[in-house]
């Protein structure tokens, strides 16, 4: 694919995006799959990574973890991951209160604790924790995300999965 095509793809997502909002729709969640998609190439685009493509079968992936989390107010990385590697990122928020852009933003905002280097060797505080969900979001091996949202009693869970799978020990993000 040459650079052309995925920024042009990037820009037409970009409209797709815009479209709904010159229209008049104030659904915060209209066309939610493509807004993640979009806000996640936005980030890769920046740093001249090639975007990423949904995938509907992580997406039927991630909305299976992300019920069980809802349903069972957890928090925590599903156990399937280990025997099938495909990265994951996990957010939890006010019921309704976050866009998807503002979901995948708060994994984009910890490049402010990243450091070029070695992946696990990235965070200026020393925790991978503060940049995991960044590294994964710009991993340049990745190529393919799907994410879904449920709604819990008090919080909206969204999971996003990868694949190829991030942050590896080892290698540079990008």
């Amino acid at each position: 694919m040459t650079d052309h095509s995925w920024h042009s793809r990037l820009c037409t997502g970009l409209l797709a995006l815009a479209a709904p909002f010159a229209m008049g729709a104030t659904d915060p969640m209209l066309n939610f799959e493509q807004r993640l998609l979009t806000t996640h190439n936005a980030e890769r685009v920046k740093l001249g990574i090639e975007p990423l493509n949904w995938n509907a079968a992580l997406a039927r992936s991630a909305q299976s973890w992300a019920d069980h989390l809802a349903r069972n107010g957890q928090f925590e990385h599903a156990p399937e991951n280990s025997r099938e590697p495909v990265g994951e990122n996990l957010w939890a928020g006010t019921k309704g209160h976050y866009t998807p852009e503002a979901m995948v933003d708060a994994w984009v905002r910890e490049k402010r604790n990243f450091r070029r280097g070695t992946f696990p060797d990235n965070s200026i505080t020393g925790r991978v924790e503060d940049v995991g969900h960044y590294t994964q979001v710009v991993w340049r091996a990745t190529r393919q995300v799907g994410c879904a949202r449920a709604r819990g009693t008090q919080e909206d869970v969204l999971v996003c999965r990868y694949a190829q799978a991030g942050n590896y020990i080892g290698e540079r993000p990008f």
